[in-house]
Order: structure tokens, then C-alpha cells, then sequence
């Protein structure tokens, strides 16, 4: 057995064994309201993400260069699951008696993450352009030379 197949092999069970752990969880935590709740906002996360979210990415990564489609892609999936997760901690805020519940600023750590997702992919893309001339003109001082 290859080790990339034995690491692949485990990464499966180990998911497998997070998956069982996250349904006895379910259905056994105390603080989980009820089981029908959290199984409608798991059907509502992957309506989102299939209704939503897939088909914005593949039609904007279609309009897209083909040389910017792949870091802009990763971006824009980044970017939609990071609001995805964000999403319902950001509207809650400010709410309820306690307001030590949710006491962080979670709109601007949002913002703090989709900031580092935009500067990361423009590194990329800068990386990309520089290699591509570096790689042109050393082809052309080949050319030269041959």
C-alpha cells in the first residue's frame, strides 16, 4: 500500500469517526435544542452553498481570464464559506439579555478575514504575473542567444 492511499485511508476513517461523533452528539447533548432544528439548518447550509454559492463562483470564474480563474475561484469559496460561517453570529449581535454571549466585534473580524482572503489572492496573482515574466524573458534571452 502506497503511504498517499494509507494517508488517504485515514483521513476517510478519521471523518467517518468525526461524523459518528458529531451524530451521537446530536442526538445525546443537552444543549442542543432540538435535533430537527440543527437538521434543518444543515439542509438550508447546503442549499446555500449548491444553490447559491457553487453556481455564483463557476459563473463568475467563466467571465474570468483563464490565467486569474483558479486564485479567484479559491477566493470567491473562501470568502462564501467564511461569510456562511460568520453569517449567523453577525446578525445575532447585540442581542438577547446576556451580551456576554456573543461579545466579540464580528462584523470587522469578518471583515479582517475577507481582507486577508483579498490580500492573499492578489499576492497570488502577482506571483503568477511575475513568474510568467520572468519565464517569457528567459525564453527570449534563449532565443537570442541560440
Amino acid at each position: 500500500m502506497t503511504p498517499s492511499r494509507l494517508l488517504r485511508g485515514a483521513l476517510g476513517a478519521a471523518g467517518v469517526a468525526a461524523m459518528a461523533l458529531g451524530a451521537v452528539l446530536l442526538l445525546t447533548d443537552r444543549q442542543v435544542g432540538s435535533p430537527a432544528g440543527v437538521l434543518s439548518w444543515l439542509a438550508a447550509a447546503v442549499l446555500l452553498h449548491d444553490g447559491v454559492l457553487v453556481p455564483f463562483v463557476l459563473a463568475v470564474g467563466a467571465l474570468l481570464p483563464p490565467r486569474a480563474r483558479r486564485p479567484l475561484r479559491a477566493a470567491l469559496i473562501t470568502a462564501g464559506c467564511l461569510t456562511a460561517v460568520a453569517l449567523p453570529v453577525m446578525l445575532r449581535q447585540g442581542q438577547g439579555a446576556n451580551p456576554s454571549v456573543l461579545p466579540l466585534d464580528y462584523v470587522r473580524n469578518w471583515g479582517l478575514a475577507m481582507g486577508g482572503v483579498a490580500v492573499v489572492t492578489a499576492g497570488r496573482l502577482l506571483l503568477g504575473r511575475l513568474r510568467r515574466r520572468r519565464e517569457r524573458a528567459g525564453r527570449r534571452s534563449r532565443n537570442v542567444t541560440t
